[in-house]
């Protein structure tokens, strides 16, 4: 049994969060242990509320987990606080395993899901950090653009800061291509799939927990963003398709 720990706050809606990354894990078959960080009051138009765990709860919850069984795979998502952020890195330093962080700032209807930024410590701790367009410029204080330069300048800057592998996501961009830039150490890799007119939240979700799994499964960081990207492109296609009047 492939195990994937996730770390993140839940969504009353369903659409994003821990219930956005139990079914991705399912339909990839891999079984998901939960450490809630968070529990949000949301719709799909907005964030209601929003009450976070106690630090100590958190370090709890992943302790435990890591001791009942060990997972092939680690997903960081919602944290909610600087001071959840720190305690997480802390707890998961010593751990040889994949790890890929959402950074997940703002819900997708705009209400603010971390308070404090993201702490040096949890990106020396990440294998893999996966902004979008905004995301990568606030993380990095640098203008937020979609051309190549100016991505990859600030996925240097992130991996200046200790992550080992950034991939900028290209959902916020324009054009009949959505490309997302994966920096591995020196090197870069574009993936791009056609841009789909569907709009659905949880695709930061999607993304980052379709990767984590792969990675969990054995395969290599670029095969798993590779496969991840595919896993959203269906599932974004799935919802076009549902949505279309005959």
């Amino acid at each position: 049994m492939t195990r994937l720990l996730v770390i993140a706050g839940t969504d009353s809606s369903g659409g994003a969060g821990l219930t956005r990354d139990v079914s991705v894990a399912a339909a990839l078959g891999v079984t998901v242990t939960p450490v809630v960080t968070a529990v949000t009051a949301q719709t799909h138009k907005g964030l209601v509320a929003a009450k976070l765990m106690p630090p100590d709860l958190v370090q709890s919850q992943i302790t435990a987990s890591l001791e009942t069984a060990q997972p092939e795979a680690i997903k960081i998502g919602m944290l909610g606080s600087s001071a959840i952020a720190e305690i997480v890195a802390a707890t998961l330093a010593d751990r040889n395993l994949p790890i890929v962080l959402d950074p997940v700032l703002k819900s997708t209807s705009g209400g603010t899901l971390l308070e404090g930024g993201l702490p040096k410590a949890l990106l020396s701790v990440t294998t893999l950090i996966t902004p979008n367009l905004p995301e990568s410029a606030a993380l990095t204080g640098l203008h937020e653009a979609a051309d190549l330069a100016q991505i990859t300048l600030q996925a240097r800057a992130l991996q200046a800061l200790g992550a080992r592998a950034v991939l900028v996501k290209g959902g916020h961009a324009s054009g009949n291509e959505a490309t997302d830039h994966l920096f591995d150490g020196d090197t870069h890799q574009a993936m791009s799939a056609p841009r789909l007119e569907v709009q659905k939240r949880g695709t930061g979700c999607t993304l980052a927990t379709a990767i984590a799994c792969h990675l969990a499964l054995g395969h290599n960081l670029q095969t798993a963003c590779d496969l991840g990207k595919r896993h959203v492109h269906d599932w974004l296609a799935r919802a076009r398709q549902s949505q279309v009047v005959i």
